[in-house]
């Protein structure tokens, strides 16, 4: 801070600069002046800041956003009277530095998960057949593990019954730098799907190789940035999609969702029998549906029968010769349905309703394979149990 002939405080551009490193771009999550987002820095003598910022595109979305985090960081400094922001485009060449960068200098297209240096834990959500709530299971455990302090982000890979945004509450739409996609975020989760592209409720007709370039392009185009974890939920079966899971990103391990009655739970482990051809690991079975709680007495009513779950790990675990658990039984809960309506995960509206702690206690499990805690190997009791 500097004092001009008046004797009247004036703001120090290192402390405006440093006040701006606090502002993140709201889709990249980094630091602008890290981004070379800030194009200029002027100080008037009467303390009045304006501030010149580029975006990285001339519809970014966000504009107003970045237009008032800016004004507020700057506002904070010592000696400051008035910020104004000046909003700007980035050029071609511009846009192009800033994508190698966020790639850390590499020009070509690559899934960072598939890179031997990878600490993002991938899980591919997987089921035989539709309708058991795959969807449902993948929302809520991302949810209630970025709540829990990870970095997660999803793929909506089932092309053709895309509805993860939706269930998580992502209304915002991805934006491009160059090459490379922005993806939204809700509930701290980001989130890419094909729903994002297509006009309304568009169906998607498309064959197996447009399919393999979509997953590739979520995979390699979208900036994901460091991630703790990354959910694919799958479309059913064994189909195109989940062979070019095991092909672009063959170190994803496959987590199963089936229902209690046996002809769901004889096509699930036909589905997770997958790995024996592609050489991944199962990391475990989720039974969806395991029953209903009465709401007068509290009994447990099998509405779709029993047992579907443990059917699957056991014929799995035989199949593959290795063990495979059963992570968590989910009870029928009619806020889990409503929340998949509404975009509002049960694990945060209703966290300890009987499928919420269900599904909690399966993303503790699953977060503490991250964090290397070993929780499924070492027998670490969850903390809800289900």
């Amino acid at each position: 801070m500097a004092t001009d002939t008046y004797g009247t405080t004036v703001p120090a551009q290192d402390a405006v600069r440093d006040a701006l490193a606090t502002v993140n771009d709201p889709e990249i999550h980094r630091p602008i002046t890290d981004l070379g987002m800030v194009k200029s820095v002027e100080i008037a003598d009467d303390g009045a800041v304006a501030v010149a910022v580029y975006l990285t595109v001339s519809g970014c979305p966000l504009r107003d956003t970045i237009t008032r985090e800016v004004t507020e960081a700057v506002q904070r400094v010592d000696g400051v009277t008035s910020v104004s922001v000046e909003l700007d485009v980035m050029s071609d060449e511009q846009r192009r530095e800033l994508a190698a960068s966020l790639r850390g200098g590499q020009t070509e297209r690559e899934v960072p998960f598939a890179q031997p240096g990878s600490l993002t834990r991938v899980y591919a959500v997987a089921s035989g057949k539709g309708g058991v709530g795959k969807s449902s299971v993948t929302v809520n455990l991302a949810a209630a593990m970025a709540a829990d302090g990870l970095k997660v982000g999803v793929v909506d890979a089932d092309i053709y019954g895309h509805s993860v945004p939706r269930m998580l509450g992502a209304d915002g739409r991805p934006t491009q730098v160059e090459n490379m996609i922005m993806p939204p975020s809700a509930n701290g989760v980001k989130v890419i799907s094909i729903g994002m592209f297509t006009p309304g409720n568009a169906p998607v007709v498309w064959r197996g190789p447009m399919l393999h370039r979509a997953l590739q392009q979520f995979l390699a185009d979208v900036y994901w940035g460091d991630l703790d974890v990354l959910l694919l939920d799958l479309p059913p079966g064994t189909g195109d999609i989940a062979i070019s899971v095991a092909q672009l990103v063959p170190n994803a391990e496959i987590l199963v969702v089936t229902t209690p009655q046996q002809a769901a739970a004889e096509v699930a482990e036909r589905a997770g029998s997958i790995a024996v051809q592609t050489h991944q690991k199962i990391v475990g079975v989720v039974e969806n549906m395991s029953g209903l709680p009465c709401p007068h007495c509290g009994e447990m009513l099998d509405v779709f029968g029993t047992g579907g779950g443990k059917l699957v790990a056991e014929g799995l675990t035989r199949t593959t010769g290795a063990e495979v658990p059963v992570l968590g039984a989910i009870p029928i809960d009619v806020r889990l349905r409503e929340g998949g309506d509404d975009g509002r995960p049960v694990v945060l509206t209703a966290p300890e309703s009987p499928a919420g702690a269900a599904l909690r206690s399966i993303a503790d499990r699953l977060g503490e394979r991250k964090r290397g805690l070993s929780g499924l190997s070492l027998g670490i009791t969850p903390r809800n149990k289900f």
